[in-house]
């Protein structure tokens, strides 16, 4: 997997110009603050930046240091973080903060702190405290094996490759950001645009970048659920949910067999109010939403941290039995629930 020795210096000079000329204007670009750009990490690990503007800015109006979000209850860091999805980024970053009062400044110390995989270490390291060392990510494995021909390579291989291409006197975060700036916005996935990138003329896979990486084969499984919407007094009865969404609230969520029983504890006859279908990394879920009148109190559910999965319940839910006339708490409209 070795690179061309004579036109290295060639395309590390030609990307950088191109990184210079072309990079977006991003509101952590540039950033040092080793706090922000550990926030803004986290977030573009499984967010789009279109996405993660808002969440990015959101979060360190709230949380504008390390030490506020480590004084911070688990419970108002998921609600902030609310929206941007995949909320274990959000508990590791509140466990982060809990155990350490600064950040460290090594790619292995980072390394060991909660939620801080390989590539996150090395992007703080690089970008906030100049060490050199290679950050890879999807886009930087995209570039590297489009450049170098190489259909299924393997993780240590990468990482030592793109070790080996850092350049001598740049700024390694500056390097490192150029490389995925390329994937992110050239280097696509699908229909990649070669003829704007600055490496096609050095680029082995440039007849057929499809090939390159092939795919990963993901098996995705669908998953059956039912969501049971109770209106109560005041508002919808909520519960602190475990698994896949731990810390979160959400209204029961449970196997359809289950549904006689759920009933019976809450002591309703619900009726169905459709389906919401919700994607996971691996897992599509498949939810049939129920609901009922209850006679117990509720709650406000938008004052909770609630995952995007309750959130398209109770879109499902809450107006059609708004639409009847019931009208369960303040938000609710009898034609509507706001605030959607």
């Amino acid at each position: 997997m070795a690179p061309f020795p004579s036109s290295v210096k060639a395309w590390q000079e030609a990307l950088l110009a191109w990184y210079r000329k072309h990079a977006r204007p991003l509101p952590w670009r540039g950033e040092k603050d080793p706090y922000r750009v550990l926030v803004s990490e986290v977030l573009l690990q499984q967010t789009r930046v279109a996405q993660a503007l808002p969440y990015y800015r959101r979060f360190l109006e709230r949380f504008p240091t390390l030490k506020a979000l480590g004084e911070a209850p688990l419970e108002e860091v998921l609600r902030v973080w609310q929206g941007a999805g995949y909320y274990r980024r959000a508990e590791n970053l509140h466990r982060l903060a809990q155990r350490v009062e600064a950040l460290p400044q090594s790619f292995a110390e980072l390394k060991g702190l909660p939620g801080l995989g390989p590539y996150t270490a090395a992007a703080v390291a690089s970008i906030a405290f100049g060490e050199r060392v290679a950050a890879v990510d999807g886009n930087v494995r995209r570039v590297l094996s489009r450049l170098f021909a190489r259909e299924s390579p393997k993780e240590k291989e990468l990482s030592a490759l793109a070790q080996s291409l850092l350049p001598e006197g740049v700024d390694p975060g500056m390097w490192n950001q150029a490389l995925m700036e390329l994937g992110a916005t050239v280097c696509l996935p699908q229909k990649p645009r070669c003829g704007a990138c600055p490496l096609m003329a050095f680029c082995r896979g440039k007849e057929a970048p499809g090939r390159y990486p092939r795919p990963r084969e993901r098996r995705v499984r669908e998953e059956r659920l039912v969501a049971l919407v109770l209106l109560g007094r005041k508002g919808v009865h909520l519960e602190r949910l475990e698994g896949r969404f731990r810390g979160l609230y959400g209204v029961p969520l449970f196997p359809p067999e289950a549904l006689p029983l759920r009933e019976a504890a809450f002591g309703v006859r619900s009726r169905p109010l459709g389906e919401v279908r919700h994607a996971l990394t691996h897992r599509r879920l498949l939810v049939e939403v129920h609901g009922a009148l209850w006679d117990g109190e509720g709650e406000d559910p938008w004052k909770r941290p609630l995952p995007k999965l309750v959130e398209k319940v109770l879109r499902q839910a809450l107006p059609l039995l708004a639409h009847e006339g019931v009208v369960p708490f303040p938000h609710a409209k009898p034609h509507g629930v706001e605030p959607f």
